[in-house]
This record gives structure tokens, C-alpha cells and sequence, in this order.
């Protein structure tokens, strides 16, 4: 792991993911917090006047007597942007931090499915980081921006990479049930979850499917060619506080039986965990015997939310292998992922 210790601002500070973002960097050993930004309105407030912090823990994590700035780079100068932006203002803001020389690290979809931008889970595809070069080419930016994927495809790729890589991918089904921290705060009304399941999210659908084809896609020339297989989703929101759980079938080459995709789950060691990245979890995939797991309550706080849990690894009738999958939505699928890209780039020396 590297030793240096560069300078981080967060920009779009007060909300849940920004907070986690905030929380996140209070002791991190690469990373120093200098500057934290929002909307105008917060512009000149103490981090404590202008945000209701919403999470477990120190409030602002010792951070609330630091000002909040303007989301601009003519305010917040470093090296690396940590960006929980909507993809709205994501859209005209993080590239005017990018063009200056700052590497943003984004949430937002709003260049995801770029050609030249990397889509990035680092135990997936840490080869994608060779977008970056081509992305300065091309739209001659000094920096870059480097997206995390829709939290519902970072779950499903970290399960699914280990079985394209030992057996190769054909058809891909997936059915989510997502917490209601998902959507943010204040999020879902009570009146339309509790006690509901909701079966449409809007655009998450296509997300998952885009998404998982670009991140399990090969790198050559600066571009990504997508994995060659059908993905099929489909996405409930779910009264659940944290935590997304997939129920995933999948066609894989060679007609693989349970305990050889089982071994290929639980052996799985990729790039971070080799790094030993700080936010990376010791274990990548936590591969679950009972026959009742993984499940949120229990087991999506673990590995402090970085890991992913597989579990009910069967035999499908339809696609020959089905599995259940969990993960944290607003750590590994947010905030935590951005962080770990951060690291990654920061070991590859892609950074500004």
C-alpha cells in the first residue's frame, strides 16, 4: 500500500453518502479531508449548521466545525474529489473539477457508460483504469473522473466475476429485493413500504443490465467491448434498512456442478485483497454454508459493509446454477466503493 498522503475534498457533503464519505476519511492512513462542499445555500455554514448527520457514530466524525464551500474548483482545491453529486449537477460539475486536474471519484451515474470512463470495481475489472489515459487524450483534462457502478450492479458483478473467469458467462437473470436506503433520504414514505414490496425502481433495471456488461467487458485500446451475455433484472424496493439481496441464475460454459461453482466462489482472492488495500475487505466473497444466509440483518454490517455474501448456491432447472447475494448498498455499492477505486488508483499511480 502506498505512503503518501494525499489531500481529499467531498463535495455533496450532506447527504447520507457524502456523510459516509466524511465518516470514512476521519481516519484514513492515505487520505487527509480538507475541504468539504454542497449546495449555495449551505455555502459558508459549519458542517454541523448545515448538514442533519443521519449515522451511527461521532457526529460529522469531528468534522462540524469545518466551513462548507461552493462545489467549484475556484473553492475546493485536491488532488482527489470524492463526489456524491446527483447525476444532475454530477453531469456539469465533476467535469470542470476533472479538466482543472482534480481525480474525481463519482457516485453518479451521469458518465458510467462513457467510452473513455472507467466503470470501476476493483476486485472486477482494475484493468478499466487504462480508460483514464485515453479519457485525458481525448478531452484533454490535467485530471479524470472514475465512476462506481449502481450499488445493485456492484453486488451482482463481485459474484459473478469469479464464475466468468473459471467458467465463462452465457445468460445472467437477476431478481432484487433493495433496501430503502436506496433511495436515499427521507427516501421511500412508510405509508407505500412497510409492509409492501415495490416492484419498480425507476431506470435501476438498465442500470444492472448496462452496467454488469461494461464492467465484466475486456479493456484493449482504450475501450471496453462488453461481456457477450444476456443480463436480465428485475428490481423491488423492499422494507429492509440496508442492505440488497439478488437472486441470481446463471448459465455458465462447460455446465459446471455445485461444488465446482461453490470452490470458485470461496477461492476467489483478487487484486485488493493481493494489495491489501485499506478499505478492502480481507474477504471478497463470504461464501455462506447455512442454508437460511446470508441474510441483511445478520451479515451485511460485517467485513464493515465491504464484503459481498453468497449463499443457496443450487442447481437451476432453467440456467443450470442459481445463488442468493447481499451486499451493503450504501457502503460497498457507494461511498466504501468509491474509496476502495481511490486506492487502487492511488497503488497503479493513475492519479494526477
Amino acid at each position: 500500500m502506498s505512503s503518501r498522503i494525499l489531500d481529499v475534498a467531498v463535495i455533496g457533503a450532506t447527504g447520507v453518502v457524502g456523510q459516509r464519505f466524511v465518516r470514512r476519511l476521519a481516519n484514513h492512513p492515505q487520505f487527509r479531508l480538507v475541504a468539504i462542499a454542497a449546495s449555495e445555500k449551505s455555502r459558508g455554514k459549519s458542517y454541523a449548521e448545515a448538514c442533519a448527520w443521519r449515522l451511527d457514530g461521532e457526529p460529522y466524525a469531528g468534522f462540524g466545525a469545518l466551513p462548507l464551500l461552493a462545489a467549484d474548483p475556484d473553492e475546493v482545491t485536491a488532488p482527489v474529489i470524492f463526489s456524491a453529486l446527483d447525476t444532475g449537477p454530477a453531469q456539469e460539475i465533476e467535469p470542470r473539477f476533472a479538466a482543472v486536474g482534480s481525480t474525481v471519484f463519482s457516485n453518479a451515474s451521469a458518465f458510467r457508460m462513457a467510452e473513455d470512463v472507467p466503470l470501476l470495481v476493483p476486485e472486477v475489472n482494475p484493468d478499466h483504469l487504462e480508460l483514464v489515459a485515453t479519457q485525458r487524450q481525448r478531452r484533454g483534462w490535467r485530471g479524470a473522473i472514475l465512476t462506481n457502478p449502481n450499488c445493485t450492479t456492484t453486488v451482482l458483478v463481485m459474484a459473478l466475476k469469479p464464475l466468468d473467469d473459471a467458467f465463462g458467462i452465457e445468460a445472467v437473470h437477476m431478481a432484487s429485493m433493495q433496501a430503502v436506503s436506496g433511495a436515499g433520504y427521507p427516501g421511500v414514505a412508510s405509508l407505500d413500504i412497510l409492509g409492501n414490496v415495490i416492484p419498480y425502481i425507476r431506470n435501476e433495471e438498465e442500470k444492472v443490465e448496462e452496467e454488469t456488461q461494461k464492467l465484466l467487458g475486456r479493456c484493449a485500446g482504450g475501450r471496453v467491448g462488453p461481456l457477450p451475455a444476456v443480463v436480465s433484472a428485475a428490481c423491488h424496493r423492499v422494507p429492509v434498512l440496508e442492505g440488497h439481496t439478488l437472486a441470481v441464475s446463471v448459465k455458465l460454459r462447460g455446465q459446471p456442478d455445485v461444488r465446482a461453482v461453490a470452490e470458485a466462489l470461496r477461492s476467489w482472492r483478487p487484486l485488493p485483497q493481493q494489495l491489501g488495500l485499506h478499505s478492502a475487505p480481507s474477504v471478497a466473497l463470504v461464501v455462506h454454508a447455512e442454508a437460511d444466509r446470508p441474510q441483511p440483518r445478520r451479515d451485511v454490517e460485517t467485513h464493515g459493509g465491504m464484503a459481498v455474501h453468497v449463499g443457496r448456491i443450487r442447481h437451476c432447472p432453467l440456467l443450470g446454477i442459481k445463488f442468493t447475494v447481499l451486499g451493503h448498498n450504501t457502503e460497498r455499492g457507494a461511498a466504501g466503493g468509491s474509496m476502495l477505486n481511490a486506492e487502487l488508483a492511488l497503488a497503479r499511480g493513475v492519479l494526477a
